[in-house]
């Protein structure tokens, strides 16, 4: 699990998968969260404007997952 450090209180999900290079652009993050690809706390999200704050999971099938902090 890599560790994604944030200096806000919250970050949205689209902008965590950019800044944790799962993805390369804005799109292909709406894409895999469209597709129910993407796990926040264990549960299926389908929202990338979903609020991730630190201390939550983050999983990507298929690319790993990431702990903020």
């Amino acid at each position: 699990m890599e560790h994604i450090s944030i200096h806000t209180e919250f970050i949205k999900l689209d902008q965590l998968l950019k800044l944790a290079n799962a993805v390369d652009s804005g799109g292909a993050a709406k894409m895999i969260i469209a597709e129910g690809l993407v796990k926040v706390n264990g549960e299926t999200e389908r929202r990338k404007g979903k609020k991730i704050h630190s201390g939550d999971t983050v999983e990507v099938e298929g690319i790993g997952s990431f702990l903020v902090g």
